[in-house]
């Protein structure tokens, strides 16, 4: 008898009491929760769904996994989210409604804070990411089911815009750099032209390599009338030394000599020779033909870079849309009142035998 008045506050303490808290909390006044549910995934139009040794490389980090999903699931997380979705107020007064139980609204401790409210919505989201799919499984509770339908079906949005955002980005800029290469090499090719048509214009030569044949067939021309001259001049002042025609012929060798010499200082000699300008024309021609072909590998490359920001644009998949709750699956109010009694009992059971050594202790 004294022993049960000895431990009669103990199992009032440690059972009596925390039952009759979860049987007043859990049976009466603890509030529904309504959970609603969505699942999306995030593909490209090249992604294949990943399975045996792909997926195997996706769990070690030795593949290329779902990048998507995991920004998703970052943004979803952050407090970007929440205050996106939250632009109306609509996600902050669903959980501080009046009629909501006190102790299950937020803010009843008396902070009411964008931080605090984040800290609170976190228990009521979760998203998670299938072990053998990629599917994202996006949970949200409330105290009221449009309302958890209504933040998870703006959550998805939110996600889908993200997605959106995020591939254009990377797609516009993928294009614009392959554009910019473009501009860059049309510029080039456009100066090397330039250049190439002011020095034709300054130096009156088209074609130097044309003209430079042209010098030498004339130079070929003049050398064969030296030749046939010099012969006959040769001939007269043999056999007939007295001709009249030795003077003139003597005077054409004279002159085709003067011709020759010209014509060769013309292809070879100096800075304004045919010689000169050839050097010159080629490493103009060689620099602009080059600058087209960079055009042509820059033009080449913008449509393959606009071909691959295509197969890369990234889309949201909604598998299943926000479900509408007809029935709350939280509290589980029988399981968490014999819970509180089975963690009572255990309570009491390590209580008593600690209470039972120190009293013998003591004895």
């Amino acid at each position: 008898m004294d022993r049960l008045k000895i431990f009669n506050p103990l199992v009032v303490a440690t059972l009596i009491v925390p039952t009759i808290i979860a049987i007043l909390y859990f049976g009466i006044f603890a509030e529904d929760i309504y959970i609603s549910e969505s699942r999306i995934v995030v593909r490209k139009p090249d992604q294949a769904p990943s399975f045996g040794f792909e997926f195997a490389l996706d769990q070690t980090g030795f593949g290329s996994g779902n990048e998507g999903n995991d920004a998703v699931i970052a943004y979803l997380q952050s407090r970007q989210a929440i205050v996106q979705g939250n632009t109306d107020g609509l996600i902050k007064a669903a959980y501080t409604r009046d009629d909501t139980f006190w102790f299950d609204r937020f803010g009843w401790l008396g902070g009411k804070s964008d931080e605090q409210f984040y800290r609170y919505f976190e228990n009521k989201l979760e998203v998670t990411e299938g072990a053998t799919t990629q599917v994202l499984t996006i949970t949200v509770s409330a105290f009221d089911p449009v309302e958890a339908q209504e933040i998870n079906a703006r959550l998805v949005k939110q996600a889908e815009e993200l997605v959106n955002s995020l591939s254009g980005r990377a797609q516009s800029d993928l294009i614009a750099i392959a554009e910019g290469e473009v501009e860059e090499a049309a510029d080039e090719a456009r100066q090397a032209a330039v250049e190439l048509a002011r020095f034709r214009d300054t130096s009156g030569i088209v074609d130097p390599a044309q003209q430079s044949e042209v010098g030498l067939q004339m130079i070929s021309k003049l050398q064969d009338e030296l030749i046939a001259a010099q012969t006959r001049l040769r001939q007269l002042k043999t056999y007939t030394p007295e001709a009249s025609q030795i003077p003139f012929l003597e005077t054409q060798v004279s002159q085709l000599r003067a011709e020759i010499e010209q014509a060769r200082g013309e292809l070879t000699g100096g800075r304004a020779s045919l010689s000169s300008a050839i050097a010159k024309f080629q490493e103009l021609e060689v620099n602009a033909k080059f600058a087209e072909a960079q055009l042509a590998a820059t033009r080449a490359s913008l449509q393959e870079a606009r071909a691959e920001a295509r197969r890369k644009q990234a889309y949201l998949e909604l598998i299943s849309a926000p479900s509408l709750p007809d029935y709350p699956m939280e509290p589980r109010r029988v399981r968490s009142i014999i819970a509180t009694v089975l963690l009572g009992l255990l309570a009491w059971g390590v209580l008593s035998m600690l209470a039972i050594g120190v009293r013998e202790h003591r004895d």
